[in-house]
């Protein structure tokens, strides 16, 4: 467990979404990046797909909150994406391989691949594949889907492949049942090189016991100090914004 998981993963503090805020960028905009790396922090990042199986750097599933336009990401090409603004002079919606162009090795990325039911994720899955192939920076991949998970872990080896988990969104996906029960059964069926939980789900004596054996534990969203003094006891590398970042 854990097999793959390389010592950087967990000594960096990561902005989420790069380092944005209502001052200054926007979030999963290039300047949000280009801004993190300047402070010295790790990135994370999500990514959807296009309707021609492109990676988009964006975390929405539509377009309605961060751009003037609407309706959903994966239905529209890769070239018609990057032609629209993003509010606060944050640029164009890029594509995952311009973000690596720009991050270009200088600070480890963690690339939360988005995921929904109704939609094929394979296109999405083998694209990032692609565009991370010839990158030579430290990175990981990582979602809450277990099935982009396990199809990650039987076709990577040289990345790092994570599983993103949470109470509150395994409860609005649908999961019924015992959620640490499910949770512990995803994990040793995926066996993922390291695990990304929600600071709301700490202290965790399961997850704990996963850290001692040696698993790498990740936190998301550190919104503040008390959450970040939260982070600090419980897991290996807080993914943070705003008032949670040092």
């Amino acid at each position: 467990m854990g097999a793959l998981a390389p010592s950087w993963l967990s000594e960096w503090t990561y902005a989420h979404r790069g380092l944005h805020g209502p001052d200054g960028a926007l979030e999963n905009s290039l300047p949000a990046f280009r801004a993190a790396m300047a402070a010295g922090y790790g990135i994370e990042c999500d990514v959807q797909q296009s309707c021609d199986g492109r990676a988009m750097v964006f975390h929405d599933g539509t377009l309605d909150r961060l751009t003037d336009a609407q309706g959903p990401v994966r239905e529209r090409c890769a070239a018609d994406l990057q032609r629209i603004e993003l509010y606060r002079q944050g640029g164009t919606i890029p594509t995952l391989e311009s973000m690596l162009r720009l991050v270009s090795g200088r600070v480890p990325i963690l690339i939360e691949l988005k995921s929904r039911s109704d939609v094929d994720w394979r296109p999405l899955v083998r694209a990032v594949q692609s565009a991370v192939t010839a990158y030579r920076g430290p990175a990981a991949l990582m979602s809450f889907d277990p099935d982009i998970v396990r199809w990650l872990k039987r076709r990577t080896r040289r990345w790092p492949v994570g599983m993103v988990i949470g109470r509150r969104e395994w409860r609005h996906s649908g999961g019924r049942g015992g959620f640490a029960s499910w949770r512990g059964l995803a994990i040793r069926r995926l066996d993922p090189d390291f695990i990304a939980c929600d600071i709301a789900d700490f202290p965790d004596p399961r997850i704990a016991s996963l850290r001692a054996r040696g698993l790498p534990v990740l936190s998301w969203t550190i919104r503040s100090p008390g959450l970040a003094a939260r982070a600090a006891i419980h897991v290996d590398a807080p993914i943070a914004e705003g008032a949670g970042l040092p």
